[in-house]
């Protein structure tokens, strides 16, 4: 048996480590804060604590510099981030996050993430326990979608509605609920203690200290791959006989995030580690969880994902703890495929004899535009839905069960209120941004804002070689921490600095592979540039049915990052 002390990372502890064991299982003074009216912000020690409550402390980053001139303090404000596994919400759920929205949040608008769930942005400190009491009534918590735990378990989202589908929405449910935190300090803080059976006040998965970092899992049903599995730390995908499922292969150590100029951080594939039946999903899920809890490095937070704990103790170490752990031994990965990841737009029918509508959604940003009012018309839908929403990792929504006999009057509501528009290029469809500028305080240049009047050069430029119909699938992040998923993309912009990105090139259609750095600091003129010379190319010289990012590694534009250990800075 391996000696686990061996292998774990010797050192001084980050001072998450002492934040983290000094807080009481997440209390710390959160509830001493909120009665401090002298600011609208946390402690520094709580400023950490509230992310696993499900919030970020932000200001608005547009007024900072003003607000600094006027002798005031940055505008503190919450983003909260709802725990949804499989991101399906109820009609009565939706109508009121949209009247919170509506009435206590700066911008007014929900925001639909890449974490298949719903993010309020610009809540004032006044509001955050009414936040959490009035989501709390409709069945909805933000517990561990931030900090060092298990997050929202992502699942996909088939809206085709298969019942293999189904079976593993509850799988999804079953995992989340098996990896939260025990503590009761959520409920304490923000619930008053009410509906809490447990007394549990320790934390037998995840530690006192929880995890060395974030960890996220999906739960993934070929051949779609729209949760973007190799972004996550562990991944269940879907193994169905004869339509029914019987089990899941393991893949685990996926991960985006890095940091600029530090070459001992990388983007990184998840690895198949085997086949499990479904009887051993709870424990082997435990085992991977706890064997990264003991393995992680605490020491430098960097290196901190499992995807640097597989690479620092080599896979067949960390696979066979888990399955000492699991008391079982992986059996042989089974054969599937992935093929997209893209959200089926428009119509589809269930096997329920409903249907289904798939709105695009840009940016996840529901708000209400002129001559594009989203966010009422969403509202409107709700009052008005039978059935129920499930929202995308594409940020994206679908309008799920619908009868067919109200397929007309949804349909109709949402054409009136721009939700519904055959007109959105494949184009648009295909690109994707993360918030960044001006609330999240880790941005060093434009991502959700960028990203409108960008992808309409691209169309330009792509009608102009006469393939507007075509699609590249770009993606641009604030920063390189990976939360709009550039490093899976077959055009990734990352954030440099203000008006500066580096172009990473490469990935694939069914998202299996990183792209490869091919130029840094560029500013959007010569990225748009780069992409005119490249696509011109590409309609010319493409094989049938080759993507972007298959073409410019054939043509060798870039090589293929194969190992990102060793590949994507070679």
């Amino acid at each position: 048996m391996t000696d686990i002390s061996k292998l774990q990372v010797s050192g001084k502890l980050a001072d998450n480590e002492r934040i983290k064991g000094d807080s009481d299982l997440l209390r710390g003074t959160i509830a001493e804060d909120l009665t401090d009216t002298l600011t609208g912000g946390f402690t520094s020690d709580n400023f950490q604590l509230i992310r696993f409550h499900g919030m970020y402390q932000q200001d608005d980053r547009d007024i900072r510099q003003e607000r600094t001139e006027q002798k005031l303090e940055p505008l503190h404000t919450v983003m909260l981030r709802a725990r949804m596994p499989g991101g399906v919400i109820t009609p009565k759920q939706w109508l009121a996050i949209d009247e919170f929205a509506e009435s206590h949040t700066g911008a007014g608008s929900i925001r639909l993430t890449t974490r298949q769930t719903f993010q309020f942005h610009g809540v004032l400190k006044r509001d955050i326990k009414l936040m959490h009491q009035t989501l709390d009534k409709i069945g909805i918590d933000s517990i561990a979608t931030a900090g060092d735990v298990n997050r929202n378990v992502l699942c996909t989202s088939n809206p085709e509605q298969s019942e293999l589908h189904s079976q593993a929405y509850e799988w999804a449910k079953t995992i989340s609920e098996h990896l939260l935190p025990r503590t009761r300090a959520y409920a304490e803080i923000w619930l008053d203690g009410e509906k809490v059976e447990t007394t549990e006040r320790d934390e037998p998965i995840l530690g006192k200290t929880y995890l060395p970092r974030k960890f996220k899992t999906t739960v993934v049903v070929p051949p779609q791959n729209d949760v973007d599995l190799h972004a996550n730390d562990m991944n269940f995908v879907a193994i169905a006989d004869n339509g029914q499922l019987v089990g899941f292969n393991l893949l685990v150590g996926g991960g985006l995030a890095m940091t600029h100029g530090d070459e001992a951080t990388y983007p990184r594939k998840a690895d198949e580690f085997g086949y499990l039946p479904l009887d051993k999903t709870l424990a082997i899920a435990e085992a991977v969880v706890t064997t990264q809890r003991d393995l992680g490095n605490r020491v430098n937070r960097k290196n901190a994902k499992t995807k640097y704990t597989l690479d620092r103790v080599g896979l067949e170490v960390f696979k066979a703890e888990v399955e000492r752990r699991a008391g079982f031994q992986f059996e042989p990965t089974r054969p599937y495929e992935l093929t997209g990841r893209g959200d089926a737009f428009g119509w589809t029918a269930g096997i329920d004899g409903k249907h289904n509508l798939t709105l695009f959604i840009e940016n996840g940003r529901l708000l209400d535009y002129p001559g594009k009012p989203l966010k009422s018309g969403m509202a409107r839908i709700a009052r008005q839905h039978k059935g129920e929403f499930r929202m995308t990792a594409n940020q994206n929504l679908v309008v799920a069960g619908v009868a067919s006999e109200d397929k007309a009057a949804i349909e109709q509501l949402a054409r009136e209120h721009g939700l519904f528009d055959e007109g959105v290029s494949n184009q648009r469809k295909s690109s994707m941004a993360c918030v960044s500028l001006p609330t999240c305080p880790l941005a060093m240049a434009e991502a959700e804002r960028f990203l409108p009047d960008f992808v309409t050069r691209i169309e330009g430029v792509l009608a102009g070689h006469g393939i507007a119909d075509d699609a590249i699938i770009f993606r641009v992040t604030g920063c390189p921490n990976g939360c709009g998923r550039a490093m899976l993309a077959e055009v990734g912009l990352v954030g440099k600095g203000p008006g500066k990105y580096n172009l990473h090139l490469g990935g694939n259609l069914a998202g299996t592979r990183v792209p490869k750095l091919y130029k840094e600091n560029l500013d959007e003129d010569a990225i748009l540039a780069e992409l005119d010379s490249l696509s011109g190319r590409w309609a010319r010289e493409r094989l049938d049915g080759e993507g972007f990012g298959d073409f410019v590694i054939r043509i060798g534009i870039v090589p293929e990052v194969i190992v990102s250990r060793t590949d994507f800075y070679a």
